[in-house]
């Protein structure tokens, strides 16, 4: 392994080392697996939904929530077809399935509807709030996924068992994680603070214009100054941080003002990866992460609104993905390969040679809560620089730039 820092002159806080990862193809399992429900594909009405690039993808799933309201049931993109396949449940409401047959997506009914999956969140997080559990909707089987990890045994496991049976068959379904959950933070080198071992996440820009980065919450919480190097001098102060609660992020501000920030991520072997915008997760997005314990990592996102209970307590509103993280690895960047900023690691189970469920704070809800920027001004218009392809050209045809038949080979410091 070749380790390679940042130059001091560009003041940007690096992680461990460069690590490349040749060929690393970012692919995803058929995303059509395991689901319920009866996607209109098969009878021929979903061959015509237009290829839609992974980028845009959330941008056509926003709006088409907006206009179905209760009828919408979720939805993730199918990266075999480069199709958005939205779930609708509305008792047979021809209208609701012809607004997605008109936007280009794929009209699939189900049983669910995203109020009675919201309710059933709402009685887990009443009745099964324990420590070493996790749930996020997983529009793919119109189902609740709940996880719990070694830790949930006994008494814990029999309340979590009775909590999901008391839900109805087909409302959610448990999985076992092999590890435990917690937030991947530990002593180390890295971005350094109160003993602790984080990675930067993104370099930002503040309401004032004061140059500063994200990272976990989790993290803000364990120091308030932090370092580049282990028991260095502080470069930067944290100025909010939220963990437990309603996420896990944190915003440090460069002590000195005259800091150089550069929006992007460094590749190793003196390539970087310019990070334009902030967009919205969706399931099945193809993402890359980069932290400063493991290098890159890459794979897919399989949930969102995700909850999960570490032993500090519940963090809620987080992305939930099957890319592995380890300790050190917390406040990493999650993006996509054209540079659209995606989320910060906050911690799961598992690590980098067995696998496991890993979780992560949305970019854009730390922007708005900090007031920050990322890049040229925060959130693409676009959900993150893709179009939906009108049928006119190529231009949706490709699931993200940079991602090919032979992968991403990259490698990275942040």
């Amino acid at each position: 392994m070749s380790h390679r820092r940042i130059s001091k002159s560009k003041a940007v806080l690096a992680g461990a080392g460069a690590v490349g990862v040749a060929a690393a193809a970012i692919l995803l399992p058929n995303a059509n697996a395991s689901q319920s429900g009866t996607d209109d594909g098969a009878g021929g009405a979903g061959q015509n939904a237009r290829t839609v690039s992974a980028a845009s993808a959330p941008e056509l799933v926003a709006r088409l929530s907006s206009q179905l309201g209760e009828d919408y049931a979720g939805a993730y993109y199918d990266t075999q077809k480069k199709q958005v396949v939205v779930n609708v449940a509305d008792g047979g409401d021809s209208d609701a399935t012809a607004r997605v047959r008109d936007a280009g997506a794929v009209a699939r009914s189900v049983e669910n509807s995203m109020g009675e999956l919201r309710s059933a969140t709402g009685t887990l997080t009443r009745d099964a709030t324990i420590p070493g559990t996790a749930w996020a909707v997983d529009p793919r089987t119109n189902q609740i996924l709940v996880t719990a990890d070694t830790t949930v045994t006994g008494e814990r496991w029999d309340t979590l068992e009775s909590t999901v049976a008391s839900l109805g068959d087909g409302m959610a379904r448990i999985q076992k994680s092999a590890g435990e959950f917690k937030p991947f933070l530990e002593g180390g080198d890295a971005i350094f603070g109160g003993g602790s071992r984080c990675s930067l996440g993104f370099n930002v820009t503040t309401q004032d214009g004061t140059p500063g980065f994200l990272t976990a919450g989790h993290c803000g919480v364990a120091a308030e100054q932090w370092s580049e190097e282990q028991n260095g001098a502080p470069v930067g102060t944290v100025q909010a941080a939220t963990f437990p609660g309603d996420g896990d992020f944190a915003l440090v501000t460069y002590d000195d003002p005259a800091t150089a920030a550069p929006s992007e991520v460094d590749l190793g072997d003196g390539q970087t990866l310019p990070i334009g915008q902030a967009g919205e997760a969706a399931v099945g997005l193809e993402v890359v992460r980069m932290g400063s314990t493991t290098g890159l990592a890459d794979g897919s996102v399989t949930g969102l609104n995700a909850t999960v209970n570490y032993a500090e307590g519940s963090v809620s509103g987080l992305i939930q993905t099957n890319v592995c993280a380890e300790p050190g690895d917390s406040g990493g960047p999650l993006f996509t390969a054209d540079g659209t900023a995606i989320g910060l690691t906050s911690g799961g189970s598992g690590d980098c040679t067995s696998g496991g469920e890993t979780f992560f704070q949305p970019v854009s809800t730390a922007l708005a809560a900090v007031g920050a920027e990322i890049g040229a001004g925060g959130a693409a218009d676009d959900g993150g620089g893709g179009a939906v392809d009108d049928g006119s050209g190529d231009a949706g045809d490709d699931s993200g730039a940079g991602v090919g038949d032979d992968g991403l080979e990259v490698g990275g410091d942040h």
